[in-house]
Parts: structure tokens; C-alpha cells; sequence
């Protein structure tokens, strides 16, 4: 809402002479074009959970504050200046990253101010999120599993999970050579799924190919490579991520190196609480067509193409989300 109060104030001279009826019916058309333009409020329910994040202006966003390139908190840098946020949430500037970009676009195309959170992994899949925040952009894997509690937007990215060893290590050729070692993972997550061999992901079949492993659980993917990276065998004997975290972590200098291909490709969407205390299904709609909106103009692509160097986007502009069926008749 900030850029909209900027637009009227910029524009103040030009209608100066206008009568005040007038220019209070310009002023609200102005006001409404980030609405009906980017979002489509005109054509969308707007009731519920929706109804409550335009009221409020600000879009409340959970995301990792240390999951480069995904997202990154730096927190030396000081909060925007009149902002919308709580002085308990961070604002859009104090953040980088590729999952950051699209919460901050998505936001826009609300017309209504990002605001972030950093809640533990733990805490954002197990769902009944108590209003405390909106959504969480950050890079969630969809799984059945967590269909139970949340529910998901049209994916805006596609990933997939490869193995890490230390860039020293000769012994271990393929996934296989893991099976009953010790694999680091974020806890919570669809990697440490995968490990236990339980992992399911829409319209596919997973192939799991290390059993037994030794499974040890991290905060957040960083700093399982970082232990991986401290010497061979000495904490971890592998890290299952996705690609770009590593790479990021090799470039940064860390001593570990990819062993062969990914293990699976998966669906990463925008998440919400199927228990929020006003029904979010209006603000699934909506943000679902702002995502495809996103993939029709380019936006994930060039987004992906900054941060990641490549196409990460094209497989879920072609996902379809009604192989989810959220909408079945336990959920109305």
C-alpha cells in the first residue's frame, strides 16, 4: 500500500484543479489498480482469511532466515522505514533470495505490504498456525503427507534431491554405497521422507535407493553441509539437498562435492493452514492464479534464471493443480 500513497502524492500538482469530488473517485481508481490489474479481486471471492490480509495490508510470510539461495535474512540490515509490519516481523529489504523475490511480487500483486517470519521448519508443516502468520514461500515440496494439514498453491518451482560427501571422499560411488551411513537432512523435511522411505509426491513413483541410513537432523540444510564439510567421515558421511544449496555452499568455498544425479524431482508451492480461523480457500484461489499469472509473463522464469542460473520453473507452470483435489468434500 506504500507505492499507492507514493503514486497519489507524486501526481498531487497535476490535479490540483479538479473538483474534491472528482479527484476522490480518481484517488480510489488509483488506489484499486495493483488490486483489479495484478490480483483480480474483481472476479474472486475475497471472503475469509483473503478479506482479513487486504484489510490489514501486509501479507504475513514464513521463510527460512539461512536457506541460500533460497532465502537469507540479513540481519545488519535495518527495517524499512514506514512499514506496515509488526516490530516483531522483518520487512522485505532485511531479506535476499530466490523464494523472497516471489513472496515480495505475490505480495505486490495483492497491493498489499510482505512481512516476514522465521517459525522452525517443524512448526510451519505441522499446520494449525494460529493466525500467526499467512503463508510460508519456502520452497515446500508438496507431499500428501502435508495435504493433511495445509494446503498449496500451482507450484512456482521445480526441484530435485541429490547427495553431498566431502570433495575428499573416494568411497562412495553411488546412492547406494549410503544405505546404514550417516546422512544429514533438515528435520522435518521431504529428504529426511525420502531416507525413511516413506516419501510420496503427486503423480509419481519414488524410487528409494539408500536404506537404513543413519539419519541425522539439522535445523536447516546449511548446516548439515557445514558439518559434512568440516572433514570426511569426521560428522556426516553425506547430505541430502537440493542441488543449488550445494552449489551455493561449494562456491562459498565448503569441501564437499555432488555424487551422481538427483534421486527425485519434485513440486514446491506456497503453503497455507488448513486450520487458519477464517477459510484460507478464497486466498488459495487467488494466489494460485497470481503464480500462474507469474509463470504466463515470465516473472518465475527470470527469477529463476537470476538466482539459479537455469530454468527452474517451466514443469510447475505445467503442473496441475486439480490432480490435488483440495477441494473434495471434507474440505467444504
Amino acid at each position: 500500500m506504500k507505492k499507492i500513497f507514493m503514486r497519489i502524492s507524486s501526481g498531487k500538482k497535476r490535479y490540483r484543479w479538479l473538483a474534491p469530488g472528482i479527484l476522490l473517485i480518481l484517488v480510489l481508481q488509483i488506489a484499486c489498480i495493483p488490486l483489479t490489474a495484478n490480483a483480480k479481486l474483481n472476479t474472486v471471492d475475497t471472503q475469509g482469511e483473503l478479506s482479513s490480509i487486504l484489510k490489514s495490508g501486509t501479507l504475513i510470510i514464513a521463510s527460512d532466515p539461512d536457506y541460500a539461495p533460497q532465502s537469507q535474512l540479513m540481519r545488519d540490515e535495518p527495517r524499512a522505514k514506514n512499514s506496515r509490519c509488526d516490530m516483531t516481523q522483518y520487512t522485505a529489504n532485511q531479506w535476499t533470495g530466490f523464494d523472497v523475490d516471489v513472496a515480495i511480487e505475490v505480495a505486490n500483486r495483492l497491493g498489499v505490504e510482505p512481512c516476514f517470519v522465521t517459525p522452525a521448519w517443524s512448526q510451519i508443516v505441522a499446520g494449525s498456525w494460529g493466525d500467526r502468520w499467512n503463508v510460508n514461500v519456502g520452497s515446500m515440496v508438496i507431499t500428501p503427507e502435508r495435504m493433511k494439514n495445509l494446503y498449496f498453491t500451482q507450484p512456482y518451482t521445480s526441484g530435485a534431491a541429490v547427495l553431498f560427501v566431502h570433495k575428499d571422499n573416494t568411497t562412495y560411488q553411488q546412492p547406494e554405497d549410503l544405505s546404514t551411513k550417516r546422512v544429514g537432512v533438515c528435520t522435518g523435511c521431504a529428504y529426511e521422507s525420502y531416507l525413511h522411505g516413506t516419501l510420496q509426491l503427486p503423480g509419481q513413483k519414488v524410487d528409494f535407493r539408500i536404506h537404513g541410513a543413519r539419519i541425522i537432523g539439522y535445523d536447516t540444510d546449511t548446516s548439515a553441509l557445514a558439518d559434512l564439510a568440516v572433514g570426511d567421515g569426521f560428522r556426516l558421511d553425506a547430505v541430502l539437498t537440493d542441488p543449488d544449496t550445494g552449489k551455493l555452499a561449494i562456491e562459498n568455498g565448503l569441501a564437499i562435492k555432488q555424487l551422481g544425479q538427483p534421486l527425485y524431482h519434485d513440486y514446491c508451492a506456497i503453503a497455507i493452514d488448513k486450520k487458519s480461523s477464517s477459510d484460507p480457500r478464497p486466498l488459495v484461489k487467488l494466489l494460485t492464479t497470481i503464480i500462474q499469472d507469474m509463470h504466463t509473463d515470465g516473472t518465475l522464469l527470470r527469477l529463476s534464471q537470476e538466482h539459479y542460473g537455469g530454468d527452474f520453473t517451466s514443469p510447475a507452470a505445467i503442473f496441475d493443480i486439480k490432480t490435488l483435489e483440495q477441494t473434495s468434500q471434507e474440505d467444504r
